[in-house]
């Protein structure tokens, strides 16, 4: 029989080395190929959080060197509501609605419900929810069902509004001013509420001494005043 040279075998060598580095590397690929966390996981407790996620539990733990306990953690997608440890992060836009007591969250008394907001104008909210951007707080309330504070607090969303009554420690928007303050019986925990307005086309506007001054507005006079419970002043301020 013919023996073929060893040249006319080398185009199939080549060929089978390269399939057999192709399948080496694309096995390899896949090996490192990192794994993505399922919508629900546990984590140590020294580990951040990413962002999007709430802590729905914690449990004592022997694998996490370093620390006492591993937490439950959850990723927000669809849900409007859920109940989230107290010392969970809270995302933008989503408010504490009630606070119960718990045994799912070992190194606390608490958890919260956790409200998502979308397409609501107003909601009730325990006093230490955060507020988010856009809502002040219209009324406050003697509550029970906020373990952990005695008040609750009702949110309203500023969207066409260019003037509205708040409670004194309600977050005063970017562009909105104090123009009268008065004595109320609707904010639980405080004397005063606020009358704000909002600056749309004004140059000049009258404000009580406490109210913050917008960025590209002075103070021009100040007088005495009988409109602003809580001070002898009020302030006119001109826009530059």
């Amino acid at each position: 029989m013919a023996v073929r040279p060893l040249r006319s075998h080398i185009p199939h060598l080549v060929v089978a080395l390269l399939l057999l580095l192709g399948m080496t590397i694309s096995t390899a690929q896949a090996q490192a190929a990192p794994q993505r966390l399922a919508s629900s996981t546990t984590i140590c407790s020294n580990s951040p959080i990413p962002a999007g996620w709430v802590v729905t539990g914690s449990h004592a733990a022997s694998n996490c060197a370093g620390t006492r306990f591993s937490y439950t953690i959850t990723q927000l997608t669809t849900q409007t509501s859920i109940k989230v440890c107290n010392f969970s992060p809270i995302p933008s836009d989503w408010v504490v609605t009630s606070s119960q007591g718990t045994s799912v969250c070992a190194g606390t008394q608490f958890d919260y419900t956790l409200t998502k907001l979308t397409t609501q104008t107003s909601i009730k909210v325990c006093s230490f929810s955060p507020i988010p951007t856009g809502w002040v707080v219209t009324s406050s309330h003697g509550t029970s069902v906020c373990a952990g504070t005695r008040y609750d607090y009702t949110l309203t969303k500023l969207t066409t509004e260019t003037s509205i009554k708040v409670c004194n420690f309600s977050p005063i928007p970017s562009d909105w001013v104090v123009t009268s303050s008065h004595g109320t019986s609707v904010c639980a925990g405080t004397q005063f509420d606020y009358t704000l307005t909002k600056l749309t086309t004004q140059t000049s506007i009258k404000v009580c001494s406490f109210s913050p001054i917008p960025t590209g507005w002075v103070v021009t006079s100040s007088h005495g005043t009988s409109v602003c419970a809580g001070t002898v002043y009020d302030y006119t301020i001109t826009k530059v």
